[in-house]
């Protein structure tokens, strides 16, 4: 279908994206804190201080606004809110109030994610998502947030990547460290049925503290793509590692997409991209056009009228260029979805920050610099151009 305009509706959130423990830094009580420091999970480096953000966050509120974006993305840290079983911390409570409220003083919209991979260490260590009573335990610090979440907070996302988590749980128990070349490794149906189960929980939990939140969860869309004669093929491959996910939404109130690159499938399972195809610094194939698909697909399982946020979309990248580029195709593919009559609301980019990217700090995909030393915040061009489109509503048609 023709494109027959490149602007995005009024209302449409605009903004950018992250994770707590990717830039707070020193999640002290984090699982994922204590993996980095074990010498046998061989991770490249530990997060640290991360960019500071725990401490800096107005900074990068500023910059966000100043930059013309209207929505920022952040998630609050389990660890830090019950860092042991039951025990509530007011304080942090209270920090993650003053974002939410800081942001709105900004003209930033927050959207608030309640898990975005990591779980208090107590929770790992009684089994995680597969424990007994964990939907429970999960709801209950939902039902905690309150403060944080029930006046000023439009979206709320419960958990980041569910079909991720499914993934990694998956490969954990075959004994296996790292991804295939191609493709995911096959998700763990035990996890897969818990979180889904945690997610229920929270959505209801969500609704007790304020039936105006609109909540859902955000889905990692690999985009896959069938080769000729492998179609039957790809959606078997496709169902436990994405579409189970997005049918366990309906009656949610939005879905969030997250795409960065494609996956093609043949008879045989996934091919990895050609060897002179152009790859980003997380070695994915540069495929702008990904998000596009990952919009119609998912509007094709969950039903059209379902609203759907683009919350995290972006290249990792030494080359800014590249990243506005990448950006500029990304978001043709989402005017072209909208021209089609698909119920999306929303662009948020990942990620604000140049930020720890579990396991490196390598994988540039900021649209902020942050200097590793002084914690420095620097807009990149494509922070400027991007948050720009926040005022205009209308990308060039030039581009």
């Amino acid at each position: 279908m023709t494109i027959t305009s490149l602007r995005f509706p009024d209302g449409f959130l605009w903004g950018a994206s992250t994770a707590a423990h990717q830039i707070e830094g020193n999640n002290l009580n984090s699982d994922w804190w204590r993996k980095e420091h074990d010498p046998a999970a061989k991770i490249s480096e530990p997060s640290l201080d991360a960019c500071d953000s725990y401490h800096r966050w107005e900074q990068d509120m500023d910059l966000l606004s100043e930059l013309g974006f209207t929505d920022y993305r952040f998630s609050v840290e389990w660890a830090r809110i019950e860092p042991v079983p039951g025990i509530f911390s007011r304080a942090e409570i209270a920090h993650y109030r003053r974002m939410v409220e800081g942001a709105s003083a900004r003209n930033l919209r927050p959207m608030v994610t309640l898990h975005h991979f990591t779980v208090p260490q107590w929770f790992a260590d009684m089994g995680g998502w597969t424990s007994a009573g964990a939907a429970e335990l999960f709801a209950r610090y939902v039902e905690n947030c309150a403060p944080i979440i029930a006046d000023g907070v439009r979206h709320v996302c419960t958990i980041n990547e569910p079909n991720m988590i499914a993934v990694m749980a998956g490969a954990a128990k075959a004994g296996n460290q790292g991804f295939p070349p191609a493709g995911l490794p096959t998700p763990d149906e035990e996890t897969t049925r818990a979180v889904i189960a945690a997610h229920h929980a929270a959505v209801k939990a969500v609704r007790g503290i304020n039936p105006a939140i609109q909540v859902g969860w955000t889905i990692a869309n690999q985009v896959y793509q069938a080769l000729p004669g492998a179609e039957a093929d790809t959606a078997a491959y496709r169902h436990p590692r994405e579409d189970v996910f997005i049918e366990a939404a309906q009656g949610d109130d939005f879905i969030g997409i997250q795409s960065y690159t494609r996956t093609k499938i043949g008879s045989e399972g996934p091919v990895p991209a050609p060897e002179d195809a152009e790859r980003t610094l997380t070695q994915w194939e540069y495929y702008p056009a990904a998000v596009g698909d990952a919009l119609r697909h998912t509007a094709n399982i969950i039903g059209r009228d379902m609203p759907l946020i683009v919350t995290e979309n972006g290249i990792a990248t030494a080359d800014d260029s590249r990243r506005i580029d990448y950006y500029t195709g990304a978001l043709k593919a989402v005017t072209a979805a909208l021209a089609d009559g698909i119920n999306v609301v929303g662009y948020l980019a990942w990620s604000a920050l140049d930020n720890y990217e579990w396991g490196s700090y390598t994988p540039t995909f900021g649209l902020i610099a942050v200097d590793p030393l002084t914690f420095e915040r620097t807009p990149k061009p494509s922070a400027v151009w991007l948050g720009s489109l926040g005022r205009t509503r209308e990308l060039p048609r030039t581009a």
